[in-house]
């Protein structure tokens, strides 16, 4: 290898590092915004507050560094590889050909060993959705936002995308049966556990919010009426936007675990 190229190797690799040091300052700062959301999570209502924003606008910084990395990376073993020898011997092959599953292993152990404690935790949290029904954005145009009901079949570690299924049948129009989508997690919302009422944060009156509209398998924005708490029960009572009967707005009662935040920029 001569000195030139060998300075292009280090050169690469000295950017490869401070790379690295640029994704752990972006995933220190989305850990300490998730430990603010998580402990006020009313300051998102507050007027002005652009916790948000801030958060989407690190989540971009950090894949932005993370295919930046995978790109250096990629240079670095093109290479090296220009310099190792071709004509490895058939047991040499052999060898590591049988090691491929092991490396793809380790690979996989040492990208989770680079995520934050948080990052582990929301991934593991997506994996245990397998076979739970949640709330999807199936659709997105320049006019609205569908959510539907669906199930979980799997969520994809490497492409962070879920595949779900929505059981409920098509219209005729639409080849009828089920349907299946690949998403990513930001059209998705879990449910809170119905077996659990008491872990599950309340929604206050005056909250718009996202709930299954009664007798269906689709969400719509509502505002609450009032609480379960309140109402000592199990369910919230929701006005439906666009849900007039005789020029008023008819209360509607939904399940708690059938209610969920409305999402930012929600469109309907």
């Amino acid at each position: 290898m001569s000195s030139p190229d060998i300075a292009s190797v280090l050169e690469n690799s000295r950017a490869l590092d401070r790379l690295r040091k640029e994704q752990e300052e972006v995933l220190l700062e989305i850990n300490k915004l998730h430990k603010k959301l998580q402990a006020t999570p009313e300051v998102v209502e507050r007027p002005g507050d652009s916790s948000l924003s801030r958060l989407k606008t690190l989540y971009i910084q950090a894949k932005d560094l993370s295919e930046s990395e995978v790109a250096i990376s990629n240079l670095l073993l093109s290479q090296l590889d220009t310099f190792l020898p071709s004509g490895l011997h058939g047991q040499q092959r052999r060898k590591i050909d049988g090691n491929d599953q092991k490396r793809k292993r380790m690979k996989s152990d040492s990208d989770n060993f680079r995520l934050s404690p948080s990052m582990r935790s929301h991934i593991e949290a997506c994996v245990n959705l397998k076979d739970e029904q949640v709330a999807a954005r199936v659709t997105s145009d320049a006019e609205k936002d569908e959510w539907f009901v669906v199930k979980v079949i799997h969520f994809d570690e490497k492409t962070r995308e879920f595949e779900v299924l929505d059981e409920e049948p098509g219209d005729d129009e639409e080849g009828g049966g089920q349907r299946k989508y690949k998403l990513p997690a930001s059209c998705i919302i879990p449910f809170p556990k119905r077996t659990d009422p008491s872990s599950t944060q309340e929604l206050p009156a005056g909250r718009h919010v996202l709930a299954v509209y009664p007798g269906t398998t689709a969400l719509y924005k509502a505002t609450v009426i009032s609480t379960p708490r309140k109402r000592k029960s199990d369910e919230y009572l929701l006005e439906f936007d666009d849900d007039e009967e005789d020029g008023t707005l008819p209360q509607r009662t939904v399940a708690f675990q059938n209610v969920v935040p409305l999402p930012e920029r929600h469109r309907q």
